[in-house]
């Protein structure tokens, strides 16, 4: 079988079998297009899924290696091609896996980054709130740190996602899998006003959406990055800083205050407690750090 087709067949896969993201099909296909590209201009020949070898995929690692690529990368695209030839074994289209034997390289274990208490309510003070759109965004910044959401999830939220009575959401988040997560009355009220803004009733042409743009149509995960970095700019703080900064920065919070790691992970949609674990290391770091500030003989 061609190389191309076959990344087409296992993306089709993903999208009907699997209920994958186009993020999650985008990541996969720029993997696999990557192999076969060196692999093609390696031998000067069209790829096919058969001549994928242990020694291909090696040398192709090296060309990894060559050019820099962090661990992060090269395991992900690992993990790309062993997925494709999982699929492939179980239709039958090859008779072995040659990643088989291929060892992974280890995973640089980075910190999550995370900001104070003070930087939050810095940040959160930059949109101004005697517009429509300012405001908007005043209350998707709170709803970042009310509830530890993802941008998809929260550019997703719809109006029949909140219980008013109980402060609950109704999360979608990764694979589709559906979680229950509170929100503080502060935030809870942040949107109540929001969706009764007189602005929106002018605009509005989605009223299933939470969260609507300009155009009154669903607000997409672009615009509301766009949104972030502007405020971003505007509060002098770290460029790094991301809307996911914001939920690793209420995971290290909740942490802080004694919230137990099972709950976090269940408040974050983490499939694996392992992810959450990452969380007591920034917070032995931040303690150390406070520690040594703090102590005259530190």
């Amino acid at each position: 079988m061609d190389f191309c087709a076959a990344i087409e067949q296992f993306l089709l896969f993903l999208r009907l079998s699997k209920g994958a993201s186009p993020h999650t099909l985008r990541g996969y296909g720029l993997d696999l297009a990557s192999f076969q590209t060196f692999s093609e201009k390696e031998s000067g020949e069209v790829l096919t899924l058969q001549g994928v070898s242990k020694r291909s995929v090696r040398r192709y690692l090296a060309h990894l290696h060559e050019q820099g690529a962090s661990a992060r990368t090269v395991l992900r695209r690992l993990s790309s091609l062993r997925s494709l030839f999982s699929h492939a074994l179980r239709e039958k289209y090859v008779t072995e896996n040659p990643l088989d034997e291929i060892e992974s390289p280890k995973k640089d274990k980075k910190l999550p980054k995370f900001i104070t208490y003070a930087q939050v309510e810095h940040l959160f003070a930059q949109p101004p709130l005697d517009n429509y759109l300012g405001f908007r965004d005043r209350v998707i910044l709170e709803l970042f740190y009310s509830s530890g959401l993802r941008l998809s999830e929260l550019a997703g939220l719809s109006r029949g996602d909140v219980n008013w009575k109980e402060c609950l959401l109704t999360i979608a988040g990764k694979g589709k899998k559906q979680r229950v997560v509170p929100i503080t009355e502060t935030a809870a009220e942040w949107i109540s006003k929001y969706l009764s803004h007189p602005e929106r009733a002018c605009v509005e042409e989605d009223p299933r959406a939470v969260f609507l743009n300009r155009w009154g149509k669903r607000l997409t995960v672009r615009s509301i990055d766009r949104s972030f970095a502007t405020y971003l700019k505007a509060s002098g703080l770290s460029e790094r800083i991301t809307p996911h900064t914001i939920r690793h920065t209420i995971a290290t919070h909740w942490l802080e205050k004694g919230m137990d790691l099972k709950t976090i992970q269940l408040l974050l949609g983490h499939t694996s407690l392992a992810t959450t674990t990452i969380y007591t290391h920034v917070s032995s770091k931040l303690k150390r750090e406070v520690y040594d500030k703090a102590h005259p003989r530190a």
